[in-house]
């Protein structure tokens, strides 16, 4: 009886470990963040990327960059910051996907094509065929539709219009989202995005209705603004997940900006982003969540530039930690902001664990007693061996008595990194090491590099400190003043060269906005 009954002690704690660990895999999957996405497409050129970018954050860098091999087969991971829409990157276009975390994603197309049209396949198929068709029926819907004549309409037969153009693209998300068994989730966001869509109707209404009219002093009465305040109820979601509704609310407020930048900003010293975030203290209605994300779409715009000052940086991380208090649209700020306006001079040198062709650990803290370039390039970049390497070439001839050289590498793997580095480098003195992982590394991650700043440099002093900011063009004039500042060597002028920039990504940092899907009028 005794044997029996620890039989069965035995047996229940091994069935209780089984259970538990099954529960805890189950767990970590349904937690996971990661989306693991693989695909091909045909009639590629492997020199091209492909890049996804959560479309509704403050931080609108890229989350993974992957290549494509001489099929077209691509694939690699990446941590979803939340279930929602993706913006893929590719050959200078965009497209849009939906993806939540723990899914597995295949995507095949056309190169041609993609990233505007692509089949899905694995986790993230339903969602995706639910958004597409309904994003094909809104669009069908908006053909028929004559915006002039919405606008024109007095406001009781226009109110009527749009809450029937509401509950009929309300009803078709229904109807795609049972036939394609959508989640919950992306039919809330699709249904948001219609909300933001129909108050920016109403907002259109306001604002031309009575210049269509010819009546200058129309206002719009209580009937029109109870019914935009009913589809603002969802105010934080909407201004989380989406950006055009963040857009639509500063819509709103253009006018009142401009009367207080003239009423507070006399001297004209401030900064936008200084005078919106004095003019959000003045909202006491306002949600902080809204607060937070309008004031961080006004800041990217405004203040957030490659190689800012050190003295303006200040001023608006100062902003940052005194105004912002949702702390993932802080640390979505701060690290935009530290990879648009790059290592600057007299920062610490960040870790960089590097490797050799031979193998070798290579840190880029040895380069000390001589000033030093540092360039970083991956060999499908265009710009490396279009622009760049005629420039560097001059460039070394000129400085190699005074100034050491190092090049980093950010292909994807080390295999090409060898190619890359004894084709491309072939004759020039100096160390060729590469970041194992390339821009999808730690290594990029803690220098701040991405697509749309390579190739890139930095210069180093003879105790091997930053002697500068980070430049994408080696003809910089400042960059030439620095390069004879550290050698002694007055350089020849060079000409300039732009710096291409990343798809999706704007000279000021404008953050991504996911496409409108308002209803537009008929040719």
């Amino acid at each position: 009886m005794i044997i029996k009954d620890l039989k069965n002690k035995i047996n229940f704690s091994a069935l209780f470990k089984i259970t538990a660990v099954l529960f805890l895999a189950f767990f970590v999957t349904s937690c996971s963040k990661k989306v693991e996405v693989k695909g091909k497409l045909t009639n590629s050129n492997p020199l091209e990327r492909i890049e996804f970018i959560e479309s509704s954050g403050v931080a609108t860098l890229p989350l993974v960059n992957l290549g494509l091999d001489k099929n077209g087969n691509f694939e690699g991971s990446f941590d979803a910051p939340k279930s929602g829409m993706y913006v893929i990157t590719f050959a200078g276009k965009q497209g849009m996907i939906y993806l939540k975390g723990g899914e597995k994603v295949n995507i095949t197309g056309d190169a041609a094509q993609f990233p505007t049209e692509y089949a899905v396949t694995g986790d993230a198929k339903n969602n995706n065929d639910f958004i597409k068709n309904s994003q094909l029926f809104l669009d069908s819907y908006a053909a028929k539709l004559s915006m002039q004549e919405i606008i024109m309409k007095g406001e009781p037969a226009f109110l009527s219009e749009a809450k029937r153009i509401n509950e009929e693209l309300s009803k078709n998300i229904d109807e795609n989202a049972k036939k394609y068994d959508a989640d919950k989730e992306a039919v809330q966001w699709k249904k948001d995005e219609l909300t933001t869509s129909i108050l920016g109707l109403l907002s259109q209404y306001k604002v031309n209705h009575g210049q269509t009219i010819q009546n200058p002093s129309f206002k719009v009465s209580k009937n029109l603004l109870d019914y935009e305040n009913t589809l603002k109820e969802n105010n934080d979601r909407l201004v989380e997940n989406h950006p055009q509704y963040r857009n639509y609310l500063l819509s709103t407020m253009t006018e009142e900006f401009q009367k207080y930048s003239a009423a507070h900003n006399t001297t004209g010293q401030l900064s936008p982003s200084q005078i919106f975030a004095d003019l959000l203290k003045t909202k006491k209605d306002m949600s902080q969540t809204t607060k937070d994300y309008l004031l961080a779409y006004v800041i990217a715009q405004s203040d957030l530039t490659m190689n800012s000052t050190k003295e303006s940086t200040a001023k608006v991380n100062k902003i940052i930690d005194s105004e912002i208090k949702n702390e993932a649209v802080k640390k979505d700020l701060k690290q935009i902001e530290f990879v648009i306006s790059g290592l600057k001079e007299g920062d610490a040198l960040p870790k960089s664990d590097l490797v050799k062709a031979d193998g070798s650990k290579y840190s880029l803290s040895d380069l000390k007693g001589k000033p030093t370039l540092v360039m970083f390039y991956a060999s499908w970049n265009p710009r490396i061996a279009t622009s760049t390497l005629p420039v560097l070439n001059e460039v070394v001839n000129f400085y190699k008595s005074k100034i050491d050289f190092a090049y980093i590498n950010l292909d994807d793997s080390k295999e090409q990194f060898q190619k890359s580095s004894s084709a491309m480098l072939k004759g020039l003195p100096g160390v060729n090491a590469y970041a194992e992982g390339g821009l999808n590394s730690e290594f990029a991650k803690n220098f701040g590099l991405y697509g749309f700043k390579l190739p890139g440099f930095l210069v180093l002093d003879k105790d091997g400190k930053i002697a500068g900011h980070y430049f994408v063009n080696l003809g910089d004039p400042e960059i030439v003043t620095i390069l004879t500042k550290v050698s002694g060597l007055k350089a020849p002028e060079m000409a300039p060269q732009m710096p291409q920039m990343m798809p999706g990504m704007q000279q000021n940092a404008q953050p991504q906005q996911a496409p409108q899907s308002q209803p537009q009028p008929t040719k």
